[in-house]
């Protein structure tokens, strides 16, 4: 258990700031001695002082006796050096040390310096004020020392007195004109400052900015001389919440989601308020931006002047914009040739199969006839930035990466074997279940949407079940679904009235065969019954003759699309990025850096605030990228909005939580993970129980060593308020649920945080890094469709029959939608240079004195190198069919090193993308 006691761990920090220690102590003894030689005035003095002692607490005589002496011992101050550590935006560098130079002013500490003062981890006993450091300043013209590209070390003196103890904190105020970011502080090499933060001009912050040293303390065993200090950065951090946020604050508090719609360009861009009693969402990081022109309840759009607010420590660093400016880049180039054609014909369709081929290959740019009677050659000008692009570019500027999916395979659209495997080892693993009742029933009101049975009937697909019965199948629990009819049904409608997106709800049935692979034996198409001119339900099966054969091509690829959206929004958006983020804007206002569950779960909470601002400006928002390329368009939050009301549950996180509501495994205490998978080669379960195991066993390691009995769960005051927020302030609208865990235990919390950790780590690695690789090949996953599924009745059923492959590729997005959704997923399936990966901690100094949470990082960090290992291993097993053989990709979504770039493998410790 860490202790006040345990910060006087070393005799040198004692020799160094205690070498008066003695001098206290020989003085009070000199005291005593006085009294026992005086006169007989003098001991009748001494016995009326020990009638008194006797009557007062032993406690409260010492310390009356040690304020006394140490008032009457001399001040003598000692000298103590400190090691600060600034770090510079590379391409501030410069403008940077201008600003720094200027504000140095020779030296002066009264009006252009950055001030700093030790704070000790003791009070003064005269004044009862934690004791502090004289001023100390860093003047940038003297001691500038520029270590490389990004750091700056400068030396600075603290004048102390010798009974100062040992430094706890240190307060920083900038009297300069600029920002500056405060990497590291060390006291004399013993006392550590892990400071990571930017510190503000104090004309634009005015409270003194507090960096604490890197030692763990609950709450109950805080330094007397820290105390006020934790309570008072919290309070900083919670604000008030009013006003507009502006780039510099710090301020983490929650709002509902009334940022995504536009209503002053038009009721088309009106969306619904996420958040409240209408519509139940969890919150996000509030900005406080003022309201619109139109609608008092919504949020105005960021602009140059009101940019999006994140709080400042969350905000994406150097190398990760460059990662994000480069891959921007890098979609301007390949989008410039589809754009180009587009302009130049009438008929945006993909016309055949070798034009998405020829997107990988050599550009075909030198073959686009430009028509010079529109005067499009004359108007065509590259602009300086394509330019600069072109010139930067190496190799062949316009070609895209081939994704692994086409890469292994040859074939145009999506085969049998192929869709089953990418439910196990896909892009979206988590839909598949296995299939309970047969023929499946939906939830929904029956008066409004139709019969809740299935239209799939045992006829359909008996001849598929190699001599089962179709109870047979259901008792070896053979049969699996992916059933997206709940998702997408009730918004059907509206999908479907726009001209260029046309939807069915699916409902997809597999079968388990001897080799351990899905096959697809039915696929369910339905419609709302509302539509006169077609059915409401159709169904197919695996084809027997040409015009089949296109018909169930097309029904896997609205299967495909159905499962497109159904990951991005639901699993990716809502269950990751919106879910996880009031956990941690109430970790930052409840538990203090201080705390060891904060300094946990710190890594994983990197990136995250920022890339949910993002994807509220880009990606969500009216008329954003998953409105313009996805089926389901202005519903798409709608639907994220009636899956959490519905569905979500955050005890379900839980890896084996999750995959045994699917019906996918059973409780099994003889295997390895206490769990029996009825799919054995399924690469998801299978890797990511490695991981979750891993993760369990460090969180159950590092939560015992700081809460050894129940009662220190309960009474550590921050802990609680986190949990308690998370829920009522975070999950408001849901916070009442039974479901909630209860934090009453060790063993409680321990599940809490094996949760959120493998949320942001591993669960948000197999949903986003292989986006590209496998959602790279517009024909096997298309975002959405342009056509329905004709049947015989269909008007365009001719059209159909006269060319089934046109009308397959007319039915998929046009060449610039593809491009542009290809150019996205690129960037989000990216690894950035500066990505941490899990098993890998930065800040292991934190636990210097603490050698059993290091052994246990330590074990981690070589448990994560031995499953890397491990899935490699599997990946190259024949007999695992699901991610082994001939045109199959390997699963790598969670090996959990790895480079930069788009590598379909890696694991970060949090959701930065």
């Amino acid at each position: 258990m860490a202790g006040t006691g345990e910060i006087f761990c070393s005799l040198a920090i004692d020799r160094l700031l205690f070498p008066l220690k003695s001098l206290v102590s020989s003085h009070l003894f000199s005291r005593k001695s006085s009294f026992s030689s005086s006169s007989s005035l003098g001991k009748r003095r001494l016995i009326m002082r020990a009638r008194k002692v006797l009557a007062t607490p032993m406690a409260a005589l010492i310390e009356a006796e040690s304020v006394k002496a140490l008032a009457e011992i001399p001040v003598q101050l000692i000298k103590v050096t400190a090691l600060v550590t600034v770090k510079y935006d590379i391409k501030e560098n410069m403008k940077g040390f201008m600003f720094r130079w200027l504000d140095s002013d020779q030296g002066s500490i009264s009006k252009k310096s950055v001030i700093l003062q030790l704070v000790s981890t003791e009070i003064d006993l005269i004044t009862r004020r934690p004791k502090t450091s004289k001023e100390a300043i860093i003047n940038w013209s003297r001691t500038l020392k520029q270590d490389s590209d990004k750091f700056s070390r400068h030396k600075v003196q603290f004048l102390v007195d010798a009974n100062f103890g040992v430094p706890g904190a240190i307060i920083v105020t900038n009297n300069c004109h600029k920002e500056f970011y405060l990497e590291t502080i060390a006291v004399e090499g013993l006392v550590h400052f892990a400071c990571n933060s930017w510190v503000q001009p104090h004309k634009l912050q005015a409270e003194k900015r507090v960096f604490f040293s890197d030692k763990a303390y609950l709450p109950g065993e805080t330094p007397v001389g820290l105390k006020e200090l934790r309570e008072k950065e919290l309070k900083q951090l919670r604000g008030n919440g009013e006003g507009v946020r502006t780039f510099s604050d710090r301020i983490y508090d929650y709002d509902v989601y009334h940022d995504l719609g536009h209503p002053d360009q038009g009721i088309e861009y009106v969306r619904l308020i996420l958040g409240g009693e209408n519509c139940p969402y969890p919150r996000r990081c509030r900005t406080g931006r003022p309201p619109t022109n139109t609608d008092v309840n919504a949020e105005s759009p960021v602009s140059e002047m009101v940019p999006m607010y994140v709080p400042r420590d969350e905000a994406y660093e150097e190398l990760k914009r460059e990662t994000i400016a480069a891959g921007k880049r890098k979609g301007m180039l390949n989008n410039l040739v589809p754009w180009l054609k587009d302009v130049s014909t009438d008929n945006d369709a993909i016309k055949t199969f070798s034009e998405i081929f020829d997107l990988y290959k050599e550009s075909p740019f030198l073959e686009i006839k430009l028509h010079k009677q529109n005067g499009f050659r004359e108007k065509l000008q590259f602009p300086i930035m394509i330019n600069k692009m072109i010139k930067e570019s190496s190799g062949n500027i316009f070609k895209f990466d081939p994704p692994n999916i086409i890469s292994r395979d040859s074939s145009c659209c999506v085969r049998d074997d192929e869709l089953g495997r990418l439910t196990l080892a896909g892009m979206n693993p988590l839909s598949i279940e296995r299939l309970k009742t047969f023929p499946p029933v939906s939830n929904l009101d029956p008066s409004i949407y139709g019969p809740k049975q299935s239209a799939i009937r045992e006829e359909h697909i008996t001849c598929h079940l190699n001599g089962m019965s179709v109870q047979q199948a259901l008792e070896e629990k053979k049969l699996f679904i992916l059933d997206y009819h709940d998702v997408y049904l009730p918004y059907l409608n509206r999908i479907n009235a726009h001209e260029d997106r046309k939807a069915f709800a699916t409902r997809t049935i597999f079968l388990l065969t001897q080799m351990g692979t899905l096959k697809p034996i039915a696929i369910e198409l339905s419609l709302p019954p509302t539509n006169p001119n077609s059915p409401p339900k159709q169904v197919l099966t695996p084809p027997s003759d040409a015009t089949s054969s296109w018909l169930w091509q097309l029904g896997k690829a609205h299967v495909c699309s159905n499962d497109v959206g159904c990951h991005q929004l639901i699993h990716h958006w809502l269950r990751i990025h919106a879910c996880m983020e009031p956990f941690i804007i109430a970790a930052h206002r409840q538990l203090s850096i201080m705390h060891p569950i904060y300094k946990l779960l710190h890594p994983h909470m990197r990136y995250t605030l920022a890339t949910n601002a993002q994807a509220r400006e880009d990606l969500i928002n009216a008329g954003g990228i998953i409105e313009s390329f996805f089926s389901t368009a202005e519903c798409s939050m709608e639907i994220t909005a009636s899956a959490y009301q519905n569905w979500w549950r955050f005890d379900m996180e839980s890896l084996p939580a999750d995959l045994i509501r699917r019906g996918i495994a059973v409780p099994d205490q003889t295997q390895p993970h206490g769990l029996k998978l009825l799919i054995e080669d399924y690469p998801y379960a299978n890797d990511g129980l490695l991981i979750w195991s891993a993760i369990e066993e460090l969180v159950q390691t590092y939560v015992n060593y700081y809460y050894r009995e129940e009662i220190s769960i309960q009474s550590d005051s921050e802990l609680n308020a986190w949990y308690y927020e998370s829920i009522n302030l975070g999950h408001p609208d849901i916070c009442h649920a039974s479901w909630w865990p209860k934090l009453s235990t060790p063993d409680d919390l321990v599940s809490i945080l094996t949760i959120i950790i493998w949320v942001a780590s591993a669960k948000h690695a197999a949903l986003n890094f292989g986006q590209y690789h496998y959602g790279g090949y517009v024909p096997v996953r298309p975002p959405h469709m342009r056509r329905l599924v004709p049947n015989e009745n269909d008007p365009e059923y001719a059209t159909f029959l006269a060319d089934p492959e046109g009308y397959f590729l007319s039915s998929l997005p046009s060449l610039r939608e593809t491009t542009y959704f290809m150019s996205v997923l690129d960037i989000v399936s990216t690894h950035s240079a500066d990505e941490e990966y899990l098993g890998d901690r930065k800040d292991l100094s934190t636990w210097r004195g603490d050698p059993e949470i290091i052994e246990a990082f330590y074990k981690f960090s070589m448990e994560m190198r031995r499953i890397e290992k491990e899935i490699e291993r599997r990946n190259a097993d024949p007999n695992l069919r699901n991610r082994c053989g001939a045109g199959v990709s390997p699963y790598e979504l969670l090996i959990p090193s790895s480079g930069p770039g788009v590598t379909s493998k890696g694991v970060p410790n949090s959701i930065t993308t």
